[in-house]
């Protein structure tokens, strides 16, 4: 019987229009994994302010990053599901999932049951674990599994902040961008988190020195130890990197320094070259196109800055492809 791969992303709107914008954003942020806080609050927050006021402008958002494949995350992943397909050969069959959106989880995993895959590995696209993503993309496997009659045997790839293959396909287009502005100041934006959710992970964050160590369900210290991994890589001395965090929403804190305002500070103090990375995404979105692609560039040169260059997630790349099915090997010798 073959192996199974399922894959596993967040996911993104079936069309950039308002109404499916709106019906992705109920989806998402329902979960009470991402947003953390009592269910009836959180229906008021949902479905009565997030959904009808912020789906316009999600929509034009999305619909400024759109291609002819639909949405970049979606096509990017389907290209990397088909190649990892050809690298692990026949002896495997690869799906692809959406924790939010098509295809989704519970499909993919019926298509590998009915592939006659008997071993299934896991893998969530999440190269650092939190709670909103990881977690709650392995809840939805357990729940969706756990209906089945013959419940399928699964193996879970842990989250891959140090891993070598990952690591060398996010340095790769960073060094690219670096060969077209050798000066460049180099900013590691990572998505960001609630400052509550990062304390549920691990009691001993945000305190001092807390993330010169990697914690098992610490995001912090693993966005921290994944941007000193890529600084080692690109030979990026101190003085030449920072970290961020990116796309905070509502008001309560969230843990910094936020990427805008950084960005703000680098071009104040005279930096005039910018080359911006997301980490912590492996296939590039909206919140690497336009959220980064646009109006970050926009406030970086509005604050001063001359030269701003973002590098591309690993996407579908060879080597990036290559890393997804070691560790799919990893998890099924």
């Amino acid at each position: 019987m073959p192996k199974g791969l399922l894959l596993l992303n967040l996911g993104s709107p079936d069309a950039p229009e308002r109404a499916s914008v709106a019906r992705y954003l109920r989806q998402f942020l329902s979960d009470p994994r991402v947003i953390d806080i009592p269910a009836i609050p959180r229906a008021l927050l949902v479905n009565a302010i997030i959904a009808p006021f912020r789906s316009g402008r999600s929509a034009r958002a999305y619909r400024s990053v759109w291609t002819d494949r639909g949405s970049p995350l979606l096509s990017h992943s389907r290209d990397l599901a088909e190649s990892v397909q050809g690298l692990l050969g026949p002896d495997w069959s690869v799906a692809l999932g959406m924790r939010y959106g098509s295809p989704s989880t519970g499909s993919a995993l019926e298509r590998l049951i009915e592939a006659g895959c008997d071993r299934i590995a896991v893998l969530p696209l999440y190269p650092q674990y939190s709670s909103a993503t990881t977690g709650s993309s392995l809840e939805e496997v357990w729940e969706v599994a756990g209906k089945l009659w013959n419940t399928p045997f699964l193996s879970v790839v842990p989250p891959f902040h140090g891993h070598a293959g990952y690591l060398d396909a996010t340095a790769a287009p960073i060094r690219a961008a670096l060969d077209q502005a050798p000066e460049a100041h180099v900013l590691f934006s990572f998505h960001g988190l609630p400052e509550r959710q990062v304390r549920k992970g691990s009691e001993a964050c945000l305190k001092g020195g807390c993330c010169d160590q990697v914690k098992p369900h610490c995001y912090k210290s693993q966005c921290h130890a994944t941007a000193r991994a890529l600084a080692e890589r690109l030979g990026l001395p101190p003085e030449r990197w920072h970290i961020a965090f990116q796309s905070r929403l509502g008001r309560d804190p969230w843990i910094g320094p936020s990427t805008e305002s950084l960005t703000r500070e680098l071009a104040g103090k005279g930096v005039s070259s910018l080359v911006v990375a997301a980490p912590s995404f492996v296939a590039d979105c909206l919140e690497t196109l336009e959220e980064l692609g646009d109006r970050l560039r926009a406030t970086f040169l509005s604050s001063g800055g001359r030269d701003f260059r973002t590098a591309p997630c690993p996407n579908s790349d060879p080597l990036w492809a290559q890393a997804v099915a070691d560790l799919a090997r990893s998890a099924l010798p």
